[in-house]
């Protein structure tokens, strides 16, 4: 097999994965302003080692990175892990369980979420729309290996970890036909049929949260190269001012 041949295979297996985990579903707009509020970052960080770390890791962030959130160690020690060194540690934030382990348990090791809310942007919406609709679309599914299913990431391995604060969908779709074929199924209803222990407006807000947490993690940083980027444009516009006067005055008596 050539090179090209090698890479229009690989290209077609690519495209095929992503095309049988796309769905029709549109996504929801996440609240963007969370990303900016310490309050709302804590919680998500609070929810991510709660209920994420044990199988994804953010091997990106530093565990010192979490103080950025204005989190104190001992709100760390307290909030996300009892080892209250790591705070100012600079290992990375990543899953204790192996990946040899995990493809045993699992099938495959679960991705490191480091960078999903950049890698899930696309046309249908920002990588941040992608998570916020994704934790909330998990629905009861017998079928499934599971017993979970999804609506924007149909036939997904994972199971639905948050069902205890959501509770149990279930969804109703109808068959699409056109010409009198078949061609796919549409959404009907996605309803709640055993709450859990939240509301689904309280719900809602906590994987706001945790969305943001997983946004803020993709690009750590981000939030202070703005500001600084303010003050750097602040700089350069006295500067040029006071380059532009000096000049000004360097060729006053030339003239």
């Amino acid at each position: 097999m050539n090179r090209h041949a090698s890479l229009l295979l690989i290209f077609s297996l690519v495209v095929g994965q992503a095309l049988a985990a796309s769905s029709n579903i549109p996504l929801d707009t996440f609240p963007s302003s969370r990303v900016n509020n310490n309050a709302a970052l804590q919680n998500g960080a609070k929810l991510f080692f709660n209920y994420c770390l044990g199988c994804h890791g953010i091997s990106q962030v530093r565990y010192s990175r979490l103080k950025d959130l204005g989190l104190t160690e001992s709100q760390i020690k307290e909030n996300l892990f009892q080892n209250s060194s790591l705070a100012n540690s600079a290992t990375t934030i990543v899953s204790p369980m192996k990946a040899k382990d995990a493809k045993v348990w699992l099938g495959k090791a679960p991705p490191d979420l480091s960078l999903t809310a950049r890698s899930r942007s696309s046309h249908d919406g920002s990588g941040a729309d992608w998570i916020y609709t994704y934790l909330r679309s998990y629905y009861a599914d017998s079928s499934q290996r599971t017993g979970w299913n999804n609506l924007v990431y149909p036939g997904v391995g994972m199971p639905n970890v948050l069902w205890d604060l959501q509770g149990t969908n279930t969804v109703r779709f109808t068959e699409e036909t056109v010409n009198g074929n078949k061609t796919g199924k549409q959404l009907v209803s996605l309803e709640t049929t055993e709450p859990g222990r939240m509301t689904k407006a309280e719900f809602d807000e906590n994987m706001a949260d945790l969305t943001a947490f997983l946004v803020w993690a993709s690009d750590p940083t981000g939030q202070f190269r703005k500001q600084l980027g303010v003050w750097v444009l602040l700089f350069l516009s006295i500067f040029v001012f006071v380059a532009w006067r000096l000049n000004a005055a360097y060729w006053k008596d030339i003239k």
